[in-house]
C-alpha cells in the first residue's frame, strides 16, 4: 500500500499536481557546536525551537511518510533528540529515518541510537570534510577531526546491532577538498566506509541570518560553487568518485551518481541536465526549528507556522499556493538535499539511470570484443 501511494505521488509530481508530503526534512535546531566556514547556522542561538510537546502535536497531523530526515544546526545539541526520534517513528511511521551530525557528541549520539526503536532503519551521516587539520579548519573547531573519528569508530562495528547505516559526508569547500577526498578514503577504508562528497554552494537561504529571502539560481544550469575548481582536476575527480561508488548498495549508488552527474554538467558545461521537476512544498516538506514551513533550501519565504496553525491550514493555504507557483517557475537548483527527493518522487532518477546504461552499452560491447 505504501509503495502504491508513493507511485501515485510520483505521477502527480510529474504533472505538477500538489499532494500530501512523502518526505520530511526537519531542522530540529539551528544551534550548533561547530563554526563551519560554509554556514551561518552557528551564529543563531536556537531560542524559540519547538518543544517536544509541540513537535508531537504537529507530527500527529502529518500523514504517514516514506522518510524523515532530522538535521540542524547540530541535531544532537538538543538533549531531547531521543524524544524527537521516538515521536517521528510513532506518529509519522516512516519506512526509514536519517540524521545528519558533525559527530562531536559521541556519547550522546550512541545513547540516542541505543535507545530508539530499532525496527526502523536509521542512516547516520557524519560530516568529515578533510583529513586531520583540514577538517578542523573547515568546521572551525580544533578537535573536530578527533571527535568525528571517535564517533565513526564507536558506530562502525555496531551498525547491524543498532540497525544503522553509517555514512560519511564530505563537503568540498575549496580545491584542497578534492585531494582530501583521496586521503579520507585511506583513513576510512579500515572502518568499511567511503566518503560521499558534495560540492558546497556559495549561499543558502536556509543557513542564512536573513529570513524570507530568495537566493535560488536565476537560469537553468546555474550552480555557484563556493570553491574555485580547476576543470581538469574536477573532471578527473568526478570520474574517480563515480568509480568508487561501485562499493555502495545500488539505491545509494543511484542517488549519488544522479547528483554527481548534475554537478559535472553544471560546473563543466553549464548544462541543466538532469533537471527534475522540483517537489518542494509537494512531496518534500521542510520544517524549520520554530515550526515555520519554508519553501526550499534556497527560498526561505514561509507559507505558515505549524506552531500557530494546523498542518492542513498551512499546507492548503493561499501562501503555499503562491510559493508552489514560484517552485514551478524556478529554473532548478542542484543542492543534493533538494534534487534527490525531486528525482525520486518524479521518477527522474530511474529515467537518468536508464539513459546512462543505454549510453554505456556500446562501450561495454566494444570492451567485450576487445
Amino acid at each position: 500500500m505504501r509503495l502504491w501511494t508513493t507511485l501515485r505521488a510520483a505521477a502527480r509530481n510529474r504533472r505538477g499536481i500538489a499532494g500530501p508530503p512523502r518526505f520530511l526534512t526537519y531542522t530540529v535546531t539551528f544551534a550548533c557546536n561547530a563554526r563551519c566556514v560554509m554556514c551561518d547556522s552557528w551564529r543563531m542561538d536556537g531560542r524559540g525551537d519547538l518543544t517536544v510537546e509541540e513537535i508531537g502535536r504537529i507530527f500527529a497531523q502529518i500523514p504517514p511518510l516514506d522518510a524523515v530526515r532530522l538535521t540542524g544546526g547540530e541535531p544532537f545539541v538538543r538533549q531531547d533528540l531521543g524524544d524527537i526520534v521516538r515521536l517521528a517513528g510513532e506518529r509519522l511511521r516512516p519506512l526509514a529515518m536519517h540524521v545528519t551530525t558533525n559527530g562531536f557528541l559521541t556519547d550522546r549520539i550512541v545513547r540516542v541510537l541505543e535507545g530508539r526503536d530499532r525496527s526502523v532503519p536509521m542512516t547516520v551521516l557524519v560530516s568529515v570534510d578533510g583529513e586531520g587539520r583540514k577538517h578542523d579548519e573547515v568546521r572551525g573547531h580544533d578537535r573536530a577531526w578527533e571527535m568525528a573519528i571517535r564517533t565513526l569508530r564507536a558506530l562502525a562495528p555496531r551498525q547491524g546491532e543498532l540497525n544503522v547505516r553509517l555514512r560519511v559526508n564530505q563537503t568540498i569547500v575549496d580545491a584542497e577538498g578534492l585531494e582530501h577526498y583521496r586521503r579520507l578514503k585511506g583513513v576510512l577504508r579500515p572502518l568499511g566506509l567511503l566518503p560521499q562528497p558534495v560540492i558546497a554552494y556559495e549561499t543558502s537561504a536556509t543557513y542564512n541570518l536573513e529570513r524570507g529571502i530568495d537566493v535560488a539560481p536565476t537560469e537553468p544550469g546555474r550552480f555557484d560553487a563556493r570553491a574555485d575548481l580547476d576543470p581538469r582536476a574536477l573532471r578527473a575527480w568526478l570520474a574517480e568518485v563515480q568509480e568508487d561508488l561501485r562499493a555502495l548498495p545500488y539505491p545509494e549508488r543511484l542517488g549519488k551518481r544522479y547528483y554527481l552527474s548534475g554537478i559535472g554538467h553544471r560546473l563543466l558545461g553549464g548544462a541543466a541536465r538532469p533537471n527534475p521537476r522540483c517537489v518542494a512544498l509537494n512531496a518534500h516538506l521542510r520544517i524549520f526549528p520554530d515550526g515555520t514551513v519554508p519553501t526550499c533550501q534556497f527560498n526561505s519565504h514561509a507559507v505558515g507556522s505549524l506552531r500557530e496553525r494546523s498542518f492542513e491550514e498551512v499546507w492548503s493555504g493561499e501562501p503555499a499556493g503562491v510559493q508552489r507557483e514560484w517552485v514551478a517557475r524556478c529554473p532548478g537548483c542542484w543542492a543534493e538535499c533538494e534534487v534527490v527527493p525531486s528525482a525520486v518522487y518524479t521518477g527522474d532518477i530511474l529515467k537518468e539511470a536508464l539513459r546512462r546504461n543505454t549510453a554505456a552499452a556500446p562501450e561495454r560491447r566494444e570492451g567485450g570484443r576487445a
